[in-house]
């Protein structure tokens, strides 16, 4: 899903083309987006875009009746852009993937979809104190010093993996800038927040805000002038995410995983853990003893074995 480095980026589009502008017409295609009913979302209808903002990972939309339209695209939305009005008798294809549109008097904004999963959201909230409600709480990792890093980290005793991407803590993070920002660190992202030394915690703490800001920088690069199409949660420079069993970009070892649900993170075992293979609950579960616990044992259990007479 999109995180802090790719909504920077949208953030950064959308205020070149919607700030000020007046949005003509909202068209909510998709039934399962909207999750609120008051205000109504024709209450933006005929206002003027005086503010956009991140919240976490969601990006809103602020006009001058003081109402906000708040995104969270979660796995698979996306925001695109196309200039200009929209053809009259113009018809939406029935596999239209296309959730909402918002009409502006130089171009439309739209949010689509891919899958059959309709995790997407769009609340429509009056006010300050309402837009809040809606801020898990994480605090930014570029406004706050060391000290304060490592004790909303060691707050509780947790896997750094699972510290980093907390919204409660941490704002913006998720599970594929977190593999990077481990990577970058040398930590393992089973390692206990609680077990940290000061010397890791600032690796860490450098890490954490020296990835965001070079992903930062390569997406602007990347998108230009143009509209940031091609948010995806895979790029072929990150060093791990999305890398299993590719080579390791600083030691040629095979990158591995853990996988969980719907998410896998993505880790080298040579610069992170020590030669150690984590745990795969899956196939770990599954084989028990006989679980490799080095990428060498894993290499053997792959390799074919010899006849034996």
């Amino acid at each position: 899903m999109p995180e802090l480095p790719d909504i920077t980026v949208y953030l950064e589009a959308l205020e070149k083309r919607i700030l000020g502008r007046v949005l003509e017409h909202v068209e909510i295609q998709g039934l399962l987006l909207l999750r609120t009913a008051v205000p109504p979302v024709t209450a933006v209808e005929g206002k003027k875009v005086v503010a956009l903002r991140r919240l976490g990972k969601r990006i809103c939309i602020g006009f001058e009746n003081e109402v906000w339209l708040v995104f969270h695209l979660m796995i698979a939305g996306r925001l695109h852009w196309r200039e200009g009005k929209p053809k009259a008798g113009a018809k939406r294809s029935a596999r239209s993937r296309t959730l909402a549109s918002f009409q502006f008097s130089n171009g439309t904004l739209s949010l689509t979809e891919a899958g059959t999963q309709r995790r997407a959201s769009l609340h429509v909230v009056a006010g300050e104190d309402a837009l809040n409600a809606l801020d898990p709480g994480g605090e930014e990792v570029f406004e706050i010093s060391e000290e304060r890093f490592a004790e909303i980290l060691q707050s509780a005793n947790h896997t750094l993996k699972r510290a980093l991407t907390d919204p409660r803590l941490f704002s913006g993070i998720g599970n594929a800038y977190s593999d990077e920002i481990l990577f970058a660190a040398r930590l393992s992202p089973l390692a206990l927040t609680q077990k940290l030394t000061p010397v890791q915690i600032h690796q860490l703490y450098e890490a954490t805000r020296e990835q965001l800001r070079t992903w930062v920088k390569r997406l602007r690069d990347e998108t230009g002038s143009a509209f940031p199409e091609g948010v995806t949660a895979f790029r072929p420079e990150m060093a791990v995410h999305g890398r299993y069993q590719q080579p390791c970009v600083r030691c040629g070892t095979k990158i591995q995983r853990i996988r969980y649900a719907s998410n896998e993170t993505n880790y080298c075992p040579h610069c992170q853990t020590g030669g150690k293979l984590l745990a795969d609950r899956s196939l770990s579960r599954l084989l028990r003893s006989d679980w490799p616990r080095t990428v060498e044992e894993l290499e053997n259990l792959k390799a074919p074995q010899k006849a034996t007479r």
